[in-house]
């Protein structure tokens, strides 16, 4: 591997790979869209208080259901543990947009252009979500293509919203 690949460990790419990555994505788009009034530094606020919730309420969620679904034999602790790791990919979506934000209140990149950059960061993010879900199962590059590009538009759609709504 030469310098200028980025490597994903398997563990981390199989977090990047749920259903709770991708819809955190989404979740971290809608909420710069919506708190995008503030800058940069509302927006990172908004973005980590709304993600940490819906994580919480995820783990909470994921624990009660493990327990139904078990009866309760499953124990408490590793519901807990279980539900955690499953939606953990959430959490770690939501990493790069709120490092890009961050950059903005910081002022390294101007603050309004954070906003953009993050919202572009989750598309092309999830874009390639959806290219390397659909490579799992396919070796044709128009599947991967067509997943790439239906997975990124949540993230268009809600570019063209800051678009509208902001300007």
């Amino acid at each position: 591997m030469t310098d200028d690949q980025l490597y994903i460990t398997p563990r981390v790419a199989r977090v990047l790979m749920t259903e709770e990555a991708i819809y955190g994505l989404i979740l971290v788009s809608g909420m710069i869209v919506v708190s995008a009034g503030g800058g940069s530094w509302g927006a990172f606020v908004t973005v980590l208080v709304t993600v940490l919730v819906f994580y919480a309420a995820h783990v909470y969620a994921g624990t009660l259901g493990r327990l139904a679904a078990t009866e309760g034999q499953g124990g408490l602790r590793a519901s807990i543990r279980a539900a955690a790791r499953q939606s953990s990919g959430m959490v770690l979506a939501a990493v790069a947009p709120l490092l890009v934000l961050l950059l903005g209140t910081t002022r390294v990149i101007e603050d309004a252009t954070s906003l953009w950059i993050a919202l572009i960061v989750n598309t092309v993010i999830l874009g390639a979500l959806g290219w390397a879900a659909v490579a799992k199962w396919s070796t044709h590059w128009w599947p991967r293509l067509l997943s790439a590009v239906f997975t990124a538009a949540f993230g268009g759609v809600l570019i063209l919203l800051k678009a509208f709504i902001h300007h």
